[in-house]
């Protein structure tokens, strides 16, 4: 029964590794679309046209899924509690991505995996193999070169405004993935996506409507991005936390560097240090490592129960 157990959890987490690198696609694009609209738009009325537009997006796909009888069977303070937190990382990290570069701001967000990591020993009672707390000690590491940690660079990384809302928004984050995993043992995907816009759309909104600008007409387009992305990431990153440890599909949010400094480049037309193509390297080779290391498991496991 014990290997039997293992074998699912391995294969469960090949799948939400799978998952999760989709879903950090969809938000890398998404986020270079908030970049671009904190420059016109205040962060709070941001996160509510995040909701906004998803939503009939969300609608649409549970008719589809003919899933309606799902979405009121939950679990109301986790999905309340995750819709809050949900709120407050993506004003925050808007507020952070507006400030920096997003490859800088995602190797700051970086340190989610590592609290995801910790808080799922003692909230969800997984146990976490020697080999991946190595890996995520290593990516970890692979963050601290990235950001140049010493003088005026720490100073300057951790200290503006645009840092400490992006360690705020990882913090956020790493709560309401947990919170998300506990949900979703229960609950349904469509319930989890659903009310996480509605809770984004009407309390963001209510919170952003003082200060609300009119939307100019030609953002219409990046709205209709900021949509697709957002639900279909959104859709993805539920997926991934749903089948796997979240100790081992955390990690490969590290992906997100990459498509940081892509898009850096392509839109904005900055390139990084050194230092932080050294610490994309380390983190990208744990990532790997553990891909490599699920995949060992899973078949090992296939062989043991089919010599």
């Amino acid at each position: 029964m014990s290997m039997a157990n293992d074998r699912d959890h391995a294969s469960g987490n090949l799948r939400s590794i799978a998952f999760m690198l989709v879903a950090v696609g969809f938000f890398a694009l998404m986020d270079a679309v908030l970049k671009t609209l904190s420059a016109n738009y205040p962060v709070l009325q941001i996160a509510a046209l995040r909701g906004m537009t998803a939503l009939p997006l969300v609608l649409v796909y549970i008719a589809w899924r003919g899933a309606w009888h799902t979405v009121l069977k939950v679990r109301w303070p986790l999905h309340l509690l995750r819709g809050l937190l949900g709120i407050t990382m993506l004003a925050l990290f808007t507020m952070g991505v507006r400030e920096l570069p997003l490859s800088a701001a995602y190797t700051l967000f970086f340190i989610s995996p590592l609290l995801i990591t910790a808080l799922s020993v003692p909230v969800l009672k997984e146990r976490v193999p020697h080999a991946h707390w190595w890996a995520i000690a290593i990516g970890f590491i692979g963050v601290l070169i990235a950001l140049r940690p010493s003088g005026q660079d720490l100073q300057a990384g951790f200290v503006t405004l645009g840092g400490l809302a992006t360690l705020g928004a990882a913090l956020c984050y790493a709560v309401a993935a947990v919170t998300g995993r506990l949900a979703s043992r229960t609950d349904s995907s469509e319930s989890m996506v659903l009310w996480m816009m509605v809770i984004m759309a009407l309390g963001a909104g209510a919170l952003a409507l003082p200060g609300w600008v009119a939307i100019q007409r030609t953002d219409a387009p990046l709205l209709l991005a900021l949509a697709i992305t957002g639900f279909c990431g959104q859709l993805a990153i539920t997926e991934a936390f749903r089948h796997g440890q979240a100790s081992a599909v955390a990690p490969f949010e590290y992906s997100a560097l990459a498509w940081g400094l892509g898009l850096d480049w392509l839109i904005w037309h900055t390139l990084p240090s050194s230092h932080t193509w050294l610490g994309a390297a380390i983190i990208i080779g744990s990532g790997l490592y553990l891909v490599r290391r699920e995949k060992r498991i899973t078949e090992a496991h296939a062989t043991a129960e089919h010599p």
